[in-house]
């Protein structure tokens, strides 16, 4: 492990032993990342804010549940803050439609300061590449994936929202994953 700068499995390792300077480092490379997912699924910057520092928390209190051969750590991040955030949106029994951020407004730019020049730079280039995956995306594909992963409806509710058949949304939902996987991966 390069002492510098350890990777982000190391970090969760080192987390899982009680250190705290580990999850600040976990914090500074993903805190906007987890901040944006949350805005993006609860549309209120307050509530993004207290949910990325949810998602910090359960991190600390469960680093040791963390398998590295089963997620890459960015990735076990954001299915937390995703998970986190729909639950607050189960809790207020709400769905704020007019509040929510769509996939053009989604901008990690809007998130807690950055650490850095590069950092952004690469944060604004990430995002580029995602919204030009979505936008290839065909439009009924984007729409169910919009539902499911934004808005935190469940494939039934995306199913009678869409007046679609249930087999039809899990489709279109699988398929918009392979592709946004293909298209990013050539990236």
């Amino acid at each position: 492990m390069n002492e510098l700068k350890p990777d982000d499995a190391s970090l969760v390792a080192l987390i899982a032993q009680s250190k705290t300077d580990a999850l600040n480092k976990l914090y500074d490379r993903y805190n906007r990342l987890v901040y944006s997912v949350s805005l993006a699924i609860v549309g209120d910057r307050a509530i993004a804010e207290e949910a990325t520092l949810d998602v910090f928390v359960q991190v600390w209190q469960r680093a040791d549940t963390y398998r590295p051969e089963q997620a890459k750590v960015r990735t076990w991040l954001v299915a937390i803050a995703r998970h986190h955030a729909i639950d607050i949106l189960r809790m207020q029994k709400s769905r704020p439609e007019a509040n929510t951020v769509s996939w053009n407004e989604a901008s990690l730019h809007n998130g807690p300061p950055s650490h850095g020049l590069e950092e952004n730079v690469q944060l604004s280039l990430q995002r580029k590449k995602v919204r030009d995956a979505l936008a290839e995306l065909p439009v009924d594909q984007r729409e169910a994936l919009m539902l499911a992963y934004f808005k935190g409806y469940t494939q039934a509710q995306i199913a009678e929202t869409l007046k679609q058949p249930l087999g039809t949304i899990k489709t279109r939902i699988r398929l918009a994953m392979q592709k946004l996987r293909k298209l990013l991966e050539e990236e």
